[in-house]
């Protein structure tokens, strides 16, 4: 479980990395939906592990009050780059 949570964590932050030297804004896209679905994955990982007792409550809740940040982000920039591309 834990090299899946590794895998998926830095998944997020490979492809936003990438994203920013997107070839279009279709790509740009892309990455960031990556990055979101990686978020999620990471989510479920962590709810895994704490009812699996290998780490305690307040370690998950605080990692997942960090990754609710990060998914928000992600979901307002790809709203913000939809609407913009919209226009």
């Amino acid at each position: 479980m834990s090299k899946q949570l590794l895998r998926s964590g830095t998944s997020i932050g490979a492809n936003i990395a990438e994203s920013e030297h997107a070839q279009s804004t279709a790509d740009f896209l892309t990455k960031l939906y990556i990055s979101l679905k990686e978020a999620n994955e990471t989510k479920y990982w962590i709810l895994l592990l704490s009812k699996a007792n290998y780490i305690n409550e307040a370690e998950a809740e605080s990692i997942l009050k960090d990754l609710r940040i990060i998914i928000g982000t992600l979901v307002n920039t790809i709203k913000k780059t939809k609407e913009t591309t919209i226009e």
